[in-house]
């Protein structure tokens, strides 16, 4: 028996904005180190902690650059907004179990 291929799920937002499933990377950060204005884009710099062994045993902890965001002032404020938005999300209680569990918008 032949099996029916599965119909992808029809991808965007629901301000309409189109969407297309790629291997983008996930970009973790423990701050953002800086932030500007160059003719109207908005620069953000993320920062990640690392740790690195020292020859004496010890470990040495220091921030480097994890993404460095450019973007139109409209797409900082749709970034922002879903930022509150899953912010919120977080606050909320959430079912068992906690490690293997998320929420999506």
């Amino acid at each position: 028996m032949s099996k029916e291929p599965e119909t992808p799920p029809r991808l965007g937002t629901a301000s309409g904005v189109p969407y297309t499933e790629t291997n983008a990377p996930i970009i973790y950060f423990d701050g953002v180190s800086c932030h500007g204005v160059m003719h109207g884009i908005l620069e953000i710099e993320l920062a990640a902690r690392i740790m690195a062994p020292t020859m004496d045993g010890n470990v040495h902890m220091s921030f480097v650059p994890a993404a460095r965001l450019r973007c139109s002032p409209a797409a900082a404020a749709s970034l922002l907004d879903s930022i509150e938005k899953a912010a919120k999300m977080a606050e909320q209680p959430q079912q068992q179990p906690p490690a293997a569990s998320s929420k999506l918008n």
